[in-house]
């Protein structure tokens, strides 16, 4: 799995520096972002203990989120402990887990929240007690610390241009069958305006929309489902287990030639889907950098050096043209990799 990838491509520096996206008013995705070169710490001035939360583990979008905190951790010489929802249905666990970061062994709180507000009061109470750091998903700003993330409304959008590129306003119509993610999800409406602000561009209709959480099996059912109702479909566009899906699906149903996939984010399966031609496109936000950029910004606020408040990778859109240009590093977590939940100080 994923032998292929080469340690390439990510454009940074022998000096380690991080060419970032800072939001110029911060905690603003739709304010312009200012090209930095940040230059990460070397190591924290104490062995700080972090609380991690993720929406789950289950799609390998996180993995690569995962592997980057590990990685930047490490090299800092932080501890933390990850607790995952479950899924993007589950936030009354969520909101628990949080609680349970108010405990006095962690020092700072980074959240990938499963929801855009529905975490408000509960992020607001534990602010009071120790710096909060959002991480990747969008999330109402009360109490919120630093952000590392990118405007999901880009991603969309980079999705969609995939197709208008194609398929400009006046040419030939075509019809998508759009997948945009969990329905509440903190992303999802960011990136389904995106998206459809661009499609509206070309001679793109959709024809259906199918809201699903991001697990591979539930993507599964939403695909097969929706191609038994309308096969005449020219293209699956969505997150990145619908894409991993169906591409399977297509291959098995002799339709692989015939409706092609894009996805709105980068994972393993569709950076292979890529490389292999099975998937036109998708944008990249570089998931590991900004799992490690969330690490730095928890030990920044501690420490009492953090003066990038809102900040992520530039997006890229990885396609059969530029997939050896970009590559896999920054993005994805190695094939060997595996979940880390819990790892000590060095």
């Amino acid at each position: 799995m994923l032998a292929c990838f080469m340690a390439i491509a990510l454009p940074v520096s022998a000096q380690e520096t991080w060419p970032l996206q800072e939001r110029i008013l911060p905690f603003d995705d739709t304010s312009a972002g200012r090209p930095i070169d940040y230059i990460p710490l070397d190591h924290a001035s104490r062995p700080w203990r972090l609380c991690v939360l993720y929406p789950h583990l289950k799609d390998a979008y996180w993995l690569s989120v995962n592997f980057g905190m590990a990685e930047e951790a490490r090299k800092l010489g932080v501890a933390f402990d990850v607790f995952e929802a479950g899924g993007y249905p589950n936030l009354a666990r969520q909101i628990e887990q949080l609680q349970g970061c108010a405990a006095a062994e962690f020092d700072a709180v980074i959240l990938g929240a499963v929801s855009y507000d529905g975490l408000t009061p509960a992020v607001a109470e534990i602010a009071r007690m120790k710096p909060v750091i959002a991480a990747v998903n969008d999330i109402d700003d009360t109490g919120i610390t630093a952000k590392a993330s990118v405007p999901w409304r880009e991603m969309g959008a980079a999705a969609g241009r995939v197709i208008s590129a194609r398929h400009p306003k006046g040419s030939a119509p075509v019809r998508v069958a759009w997948f945009p993610g969990p329905n509440g999800a903190g992303w999802v409406s960011f990136v389904e305006e995106g998206f459809r602000a661009e499609i509206a561009n070309s001679s793109a209709r959709i024809v259906a929309t199918r809201f699903g959480d991001t697990g591979l099996e539930q993507q599964v059912l939403l695909v097969e489902d929706l191609l038994d109702e309308m096969p005449d479909v020219d293209y699956l566009i969505g997150s990145g287990p619908m894409a991993e899906a169906a591409v399977s699906i297509l291959r098995a149903r002799g339709l692989s030639d015939r409706i092609k996939v894009v996805s709105t984010y980068m994972s393993h399966a569709v950076y292979r889907g890529i490389k292999r031609g099975r998937i036109l496109a998708a944008p990249t936000d570089f998931a590991a950098l900004q799992g490690k950029l969330s690490i730095e910004m928890a030990v920044r606020s501690l420490e009492g050096t953090l003066t990038i408040l809102h900040a992520g990778p530039a997006i890229r859109v990885v396609d059969a043209t530029t997939i050896t240009g970009i590559g896999a590093e920054g993005s994805l977590a190695p094939a060997s990799f595996t979940p880390v939940f819990s790892q000590a100080a060095p």
